[in-house]
């Protein structure tokens, strides 16, 4: 058996992820890798991010990011789905409202009341921008756990 998932056994492992692992491009060409929280719509990856975050910055300059969701400690249990494409700004407001509700609605529990935040950190949460990730290309799959010791 193959350790590759299908498209749908990839997206269905993708949406079931906790926190994404975002990888953008600075000015210089370097990659920059942070975590992230997303949803799926559509078979893309979105986000949201402060309008001000050099996420957003770095997206206008150069759209072309990757995306990894992982898991499994030791060897065998290793999986992961790995995606690459173009970054770029949702700037239609009813697309931006389905993917605010569709984060509320999946980190509902894991969010800290913004009365909870510092000023700094409550300005800088106040305003955001939506994210969307086309994958191009096949996904990079694996699921170690499918692999079969020879008989």
């Amino acid at each position: 058996m193959s350790i590759r998932l299908t498209d749908d056994e990839a997206w269905a492992a993708i949406e079931a992820a906790h926190t994404g692992i975002l990888t953008t491009l600075r000015a210089d060409g370097r990659p920059i890798t942070l975590p992230t929280w997303f949803v799926v719509v559509d078979r893309t990856v979105c986000l949201r991010t402060p309008v001000g975050s050099k996420k957003v910055a770095r997206v206008r300059r150069d759209p072309r990011a990757s995306f990894l969701v992982e898991h499994g400690e030791q060897w065998q249990a290793l999986f992961g789905v790995h995606l690459s494409g173009q970054l770029r700004t949702v700037t239609d407001d009813t697309e931006q409202a389905h993917v605010h509700g569709a984060l509320d609605e999946k980190y509902r529990d894991y969010r800290l009341a913004p009365d909870a935040m510092p000023e700094t950190a409550r300005q800088a949460y106040a305003t955001f921008a939506v994210l969307r990730l086309a994958p191009e290309g096949r996904l990079l799959t694996w699921d170690n756990s499918r692999m079969r010791p020879p008989s």
